[in-house]
């Protein structure tokens, strides 16, 4: 039988003058609805392997922009816990001065715990008591969270004028109402720099983000004050940690690797700025802070060992991306001797992730409190070396590579463009396009050289909407996801970005985010539900498939694993689809299908921090009796279709799966 679209011959002008309007109406509206309804074929040869399904395909890349970590994953309430200031005073801490109280507050600049952090608020009290107490607050990041009967747990440095014990009173406090939600007190003596911890507890009170943080005095005295931190309950109840809604929805989305610390963010817009990987390790005083490349301060909490152990907590594999002589500005070191310093650097931080506590730099990591090593295969040399005008790429990365190479024979290392001289293992792909651009790339790597390096398409979506995508970006990024599966053999590694925004006005620097947030909620988009989905079902390699009949807007892909298909379908139509899904060689028994299908009405429809879950996948189960299956995709639907076969896929009639991929 054929599979072409029917073809409709309407009648002849001459008999058309001839017939009623309403007949004529008639033939037409057949001739569209016939041609909406043409079914197209899915052949599946469910024995026939083609290539090895990569199992590290779908991971997450993660870098510091749009609050991405500080006042986001992070789960640090305190913002600017290091008083950096300007000419309008100390940044996000405002004076309190309750009643008849009388207080002022300033940066000491020669004041400070460590040499990291030379400087410090100093408040000075020079009238207060019980009922009018004063001090200072902080606003947060654009409000600070209190949720109902919750722990919180806090540090700072301080100091005071006298060996005399202080009373400091710390609460967090409702903004429009004054309520004291939780509250402590901790008595500050000394006139050295010491830590102080404490702990409260929040009551009955309604979750709310409209809330601040205060110290204040009841006495009039002078006290000194730096890194000052505040963290509710974290994912796995880490010190430092992150935050648990968000940790929750990456978990969801199965994640096999954490590309860190990101691109810009890596190269840091000057050489200075970079991610200087030495200045952010061991505890929080040590640690400098240093300006990002969003135009926003980073309070360095998320260091390198705090993302290895967001990789253990996910159990994700670590790509590390590793500084190579160029940043953002322009500013570069030349391959040679200029640039040795900065490649023994790389060869220490692989130490530090990998190396045993007897080796230096694992020491150093050992007495941070993870004595284990870490696992590390892969290693990015750089951040999209392509604005590099000087072309010195080339020669930074065979220097990176060679050294590498000699110490750690074992790990993959991925260029972040094509380089000439030394042949990659894996080439860093990236694509950021509109909704249609993405249908095209969809097919992209059908015919990639499979003798070439492995792809690792290190960033990629679809970018339509704001500040998460829109759901014509889902179907993007969802018929561009079919085609990695499609050639996973040569696409090992995807990972979408940027994955966070915090959704308050001043908290976005670029659209199209996978994650979005506020102080107090989090929701993923339709982009996100799509990545959840994908990765809810992948086979451990692809079966020989075709498809015929479609549309323009219609996208598979198949991949199978023993006893079970994972079968992707896009429709990007606003017409529905009919598909005849032919499963040949499953056998005559009946199949269980779980179905998990996302649709919308518009392509921009979308999620919302206020209506959050407005598209989400919808489950179902179905039948499948022996090797065919009817099915129709509505218009704008995503869908991942698990197919339990009857007896066990043990019959592969050819093609082989590789013993194992770099």
């Amino acid at each position: 039988m054929s599979l072409r679209p029917s073809v409709v011959t309407l009648p002849r002008k001459d008999i058309m003058m001839n017939r009623s309007a309403s007949i004529s109406t008639a033939l037409l509206l057949a001739a569209v609805t016939l041609y909406a309804q043409t079914s197209a074929t899915l052949n599946v040869e469910v024995n026939q392997t083609k290539s090895a399904v990569s199992p590290t395909l779908y991971g997450l890349m993660t870098e510091e922009i749009n609050y991405s970590y500080d006042g986001g994953l992070y789960a640090e309430l305190i913002r600017n816990r290091t008083f950096r200031s300007d000419w309008s005073g100390i940044l996000n801490w405002f004076l309190v001065e309750n009643g008849s109280a009388a207080a002022k507050i300033g940066v000491d600049s020669k004041e400070g715990p460590s040499p990291a952090l030379t400087n410090s608020a100093k408040l000075e009290v020079t009238r207060a008591d019980a009922n009018s107490p004063a001090g200072f607050l902080n606003e947060g990041y654009w409000g600070i969270a209190v949720r109902p009967n919750t722990r919180y747990v806090g540090s700072f440095f301080a100091k005071t004028a006298s060996d005399d014990a202080l009373p400091v009173t710390i609460a967090l406090v409702a903004d429009h109402s004054g309520q004291v939600l939780a509250k402590t007190s901790i008595p500050v003596g000394g006139t050295a720099w010491r830590r102080y911890t404490f702990e409260m507890q929040s009551g009955n009170a309604a979750a709310s983000s409209d809330n601040h943080f205060e110290m204040t005095l009841d006495r009039p005295a002078t006290l000194w004050l730096q890194l000052v931190s505040l963290f509710p309950p974290t994912y796995h109840s880490r010190t430092n940690g992150n935050r648990i809604d968000i940790m929750e929805k990456l978990a969801a989305m199965k994640p096999a690797f954490l590309r860190f610390p990101g691109g810009n963010y890596l190269e840091g817009n000057r050489i200075e700025t970079r991610f200087d990987w030495k200045k952010m390790i061991g505890p929080l005083v040590d640690r400098p802070t240093h300006p990002t490349t969003w135009n926003y301060h980073s309070s360095d909490g998320m260091g390198l060992l705090e993302f290895l152990q967001w990789c253990e907590d996910l159990r994700m594999e670590p790509v590390l991306g590793i500084y190579a002589g160029y940043s953002l500005g322009g500013e570069l070191v030349k391959p040679g001797p200029d640039l040795d310093p900065y490649v023994q650097e790389g060869l220490e931080e692989i130490e530090y992730v990998t190396g045993g506590a007897d080796t230096k730099w694992g020491a150093v990591r050992a007495k941070s409190g993870h004595a284990e090593p870490f696992k590390l295969r892969y290693v990015e040399i750089g951040n999209e070396d392509n604005f590099d005008r000087q072309r010195t790429y080339d020669g930074r990365y065979a220097q990176f590579y060679k050294a590498i190479k000699a110490k750690y024979p074992n790990i993959q290392i991925i260029a972040t463009i094509p380089v000439k001289g030394v042949t990659p293992d894996i080439v860093d792909d990236h694509y950021y396009k509109r909704e249609q651009g993405m249908f095209e790339e969809a097919r992209h790597y059908d015919k990639t050289d499979r003798n070439g390096p492995k792809i690792f398409v290190g960033e990629w979506a679809t970018r339509e909407g704001s500040p998460t995508p829109n759901f014509g970006a889902a179907l993007g990024d969802a018929a561009f996801m079919t085609g990695m599966e499609r050639n996973s053999d040569v696409v090992i590694m995807s990972a979408y970005a940027p994955l966070f925004v915090n959704v308050n006005p001043g908290g976005m620097q670029w659209t199209s985010d996978l994650i979005g947030y506020d102080a107090l909620n989090s929701y993923g988009s339709p982009s996100y539900y799509a990545q959840v989905m994908f990765s809810s079902c992948l086979g451990d390699h692809t079966v020989n498939s075709s498809l015929s009949g479609a549309g323009d807007k219609f996208f598979y892909s198949v991949t199978s694993a023993p006893d079970k298909l994972c079968v992707k379908l896009v429709n990007a139509s606003s017409a529905p689809q009919a598909v005849n899904i032919a499963l040949n060689g499953a056998g005559t028994g009946t199949h269980t299908a779980h179905l998990q299908t996302m649709k919308a009405n518009t392509t921009w429809a979308t999620n919302t921090i206020a209506q959050p879950e407005s598209i989400v996948p919808a489950r179902s189960t179905t039948s499948i009796k022996g090797e065919r299956m009817r099915h129709t995709m509505p218009a704008y639907t995503i869908q991942v279709m698990q197919i339990e076969l009857e007896r066990s896929v043990g019959s592969i009639k050819k093609g082989t799966i590789p013993a194992d991929l770099p």
